[in-house]
């Protein structure tokens, strides 16, 4: 696991309540690198917060490590099967 996923992963870990279902994938493109995340269904409010705050605030953070590297870095949340839209 690359650096960018460990970073993330200790993130995310403390503030979901299934911190064994979180799995973080990278991928890079043109564009950078892509951080996809996928927590259990349960976790989605906690990860997401109050109108995003959680969200903004974990994008923020990584944001900032890929200046400090050097790399633009962005991270996805997928929704996880079964989720109501």
């Amino acid at each position: 696991m690359e650096n960018e996923e460990k970073y993330l992963l200790n993130i995310i870990q403390p503030i979901v309540t299934k911190p064994d279902d979180v799995i973080i994938k990278s991928s890079i493109d043109e564009m950078g690198v892509l951080l996809t995340v996928k927590v259990n269904k349960e976790d989605m409010g906690r990860l997401i917060g109050k109108q995003g705050a959680n969200a903004n605030a974990i994008r923020t953070l990584v944001r900032q490590l890929g200046f400090s590297c050097e790399k633009r870095i962005s991270v996805k949340i997928e929704e996880p099967e079964g989720m109501e839209k």
